[in-house]
């Protein structure tokens, strides 16, 4: 039974795995109602928060699977990359619990926890694979050759997928998170209404939102909303993010001759996204898979997931674990 905990940005989430690599509960507290009046996530506000609920959320989520802290056989957290005061409220409160209780500590990073995000309901994953992973902070394409085996193919330069959205959705007053709400708008709006620019760069696995971000500032600083409706202006941004996306994607499948595709990350909720990579996917008879809406978002089912099969292998950190800014894929 593995305790897992995520706190690594405005999400507080606690959830519980059994022997068999199966989910028991998952719990999550989200502060989106409470950061977007700002625009953003406030690092301060995030930790207080997390301060305030993380052990109400870690009682929920035993609760919610039949058992009590002395059924627990380990304790997974998220120790990096994320808000790095919000990282450690996870780690301090995982390194006390697994001191206290005699068992195994295990950490994980947050971008290969939202690998193993496809991990919770799909089973019949077959490696080596590639993987996407696209979020609010990062934009990796990784070559997965087994469990726990990552060659990083390429990344971002600059912004991330996630941040593009959020930012454009900023600059068209659409609140805080913007990447759910051009989602919406952009059902409704013509994508090629606009041609927003796609970087091409020399390595064809990395990616470069910032100049994408910036032409549609630009666009709507000239006065693009006087000629041109919400929804295309949204539509066409999207499309831009999502061709890029999906061309590298395919493009490092193929190149590295697998047929599986993971996705994962925030981004991923995109409904766009999700039916671009499917319709590619068919027809170039590939086989991929992506997680269900509510384990795309930060949550600690993926956490512990990820943690069953470092459990497995007795892949376990110190008591005196550290929490990263950073990635360390």
């Amino acid at each position: 039974m593995i305790l897992a905990i995520e706190t690594s940005c405005d999400e507080t989430s606690a959830a519980v795995i059994g022997g068999k690599g199966e989910l028991l509960s998952n719990i999550v507290s989200s502060q989106i109602d409470l950061h977007s009046k700002y625009g953003g996530v406030v690092p301060e506000v995030a930790c207080r928060k997390h301060l305030e609920v993380l052990n109400p959320v870690i009682q929920e989520a035993l609760d919610a699977a039949s058992c009590a802290y002395e059924d627990i056989t380990a304790v997974a957290c998220a120790n990096r990359p994320g808000l790095i005061g919000a990282v450690l409220m996870g780690v301090g409160a995982a390194k006390t619990i697994a001191a206290v209780l005699g068992v195994p500590l295990i950490s994980v990073d947050h971008l290969e926890s939202h690998i193993y995000a496809n991990f919770i309901e799909h089973k019949d994953i077959k490696f080596p694979a590639v993987v996407l992973i696209v979020s609010g902070g990062h934009t990796h394409l990784i070559y997965m050759k087994d469990h726990l085996k990552y060659e990083v193919l390429g990344k971002t330069r600059d912004d991330a997928a996630g941040e593009a959205f959020d930012k454009v959705g900023k600059v068209l007053d659409l609140g805080y998170p913007g990447g759910p709400k051009i989602d919406k708008l952009a059902k409704e709006g013509n994508d090629a209404a606009i041609r927003f620019p796609k970087a091409k760069l020399a390595s064809p696995y990395e990616f470069s939102f910032s100049g994408l971000k910036t032409s549609v500032v630009n666009f709507l600083h000239k006065g693009g909303l006087k000629d041109h409706p919400i929804e295309d202006i949204c539509a066409s941004f999207q499309r831009a993010v999502v061709d890029v996306l999906v061309e590298n994607t395919f493009k490092a499948a193929e190149d590295k001759k697998v047929k599986q595709i993971l996705l994962s990350g925030g981004v991923v909720a995109n409904s766009s996204l999700r039916e671009k990579m499917s319709k590619r996917a068919e027809e170039l008879g590939f086989k991929i898979n992506f997680p269900s809406i509510k384990y795309c978002t930060d949550n600690a089912a993926m956490t512990g997931v990820c943690g069953y099969y470092k459990y497995k292998k007795k892949i376990f950190a110190k008591l005196d674990l550290d929490a990263y800014s950073t990635t360390g894929l």
